[in-house]
């Protein structure tokens, strides 16, 4: 028996265990180790640790929570979360090792599955040449030739995003992305050219990514490029009501409440969906704050002043 379970061990997680730890509280931190940046080779705008490796930035706040005799770290696979007699329930296992829990809280901090264009080439310029993320890595492709490959509704509003690092940019719809005549005018304007043809694949050597290669053959020369993933919050196996947006993220109050008593989401698993590295732990600083206060009681008149 716990404080708090925290379920996820990216930048939102583990500031929230942190934080709880602090606060006094028992905390059960249970990580798959399975991050979406895991490709990424640098992370970038987080104070202190710019450029560093997503995965030794897990490594440094893992050991610092641990650290404290009040937290416990451990891997598994989270298989189940449930609500019986006002106690949370979690279970778990990995390589054969159950593990189970109960906890008076629960904060879900998972993060997101991506699925990629069906490109594939895709994977083996990931995190080197091409990337997801422009505010991570726009910097570092600026004024470069530059693709966009994007088959969703906002391809406009992402590609001008994009355009503001380079003025070479080709945007590849994959003849998935619907353009409307305004949307074409904005693109035009900004001097981003738009390819709507059907793609095949990336191309390129050892050395990097060349270009992008479509189905009727044709290559565009290009030196780096930027994908728009879809995003999935993989939450089925919490045996709650949880609220969840068209997009299947988690509907939270500004403080990660999800609206069932002592459970709490935080990072990309909430609206808007993925966010930088530095925001997601501010975030989980500030979730971690709530929860401690709900567990203190007796502070319903601020828990409705700061909804």
């Amino acid at each position: 028996m716990v404080d708090v379970v925290v379920i996820g061990a990216g930048p939102a997680g583990l500031s929230a265990a942190l934080n709880l730890v602090r606060a006094k509280r028992t905390v059960l931190l249970l990580d798959a180790n399975r991050p979406r940046n895991a490709a990424t080779l640098r992370s970038h705008g987080f104070m202190t640790r710019d450029g560093i490796s997503p995965l030794e930035l897990r490594r440094l706040g893992r050991d610092e929570v641990a650290g404290y005799p009040e937290a416990t770290v451990t891997q598994a696979v989270v298989d189940r979360v449930w609500r019986e007699d006002d106690t949370w329930h979690v279970h778990g296992a990995w390589r054969g090792v159950e593990v189970a829990a109960r906890a008076r809280a629960v904060v879900l901090a998972t993060g997101l599955r991506e699925t990629f264009p069906a490109l594939p080439s895709l994977r083996a310029f990931y995190g080197t040449d091409v990337h997801s993320c422009v505010e991570c890595d726009g910097y570092d492709k600026a004024g470069t030739p530059l693709a966009f490959v994007c088959e969703t509704a906002d391809v406009v509003d992402r590609a001008l995003l994009i355009g503001a690092w380079t003025d070479d940019l080709v945007v590849f719809t994959n003849g998935a992305a619907a353009l409307t005549a305004s949307g074409r005018a904005r693109l035009e304007g900004a001097g981003i050219r738009v390819d709507e043809r059907a793609v095949a694949d990336f191309e390129g050597d050892r050395s990097g990514m060349t270009g992008v290669r479509l189905v009727d053959g044709d290559v565009v020369a290009r030196t780096g490029a930027f994908v728009r993933p879809v995003w999935h919050a993989d939450l089925d196996w919490v045996d709650s009501d949880l609220d969840r947006d068209d997009s299947g993220m988690v509907r939270v109050d500004r403080l990660g409440r999800t609206g069932v008593p002592g459970l709490y989401a935080v990072g990309d698993v909430t609206p808007p969906g993925p966010e930088q590295l530095i925001v997601a732990a501010g975030h989980g600083a500030t979730t971690a704050a709530a929860v401690h206060r709900d567990l203190v009681g007796g502070l319903e008149d601020l828990r409705d002043a700061v909804q």
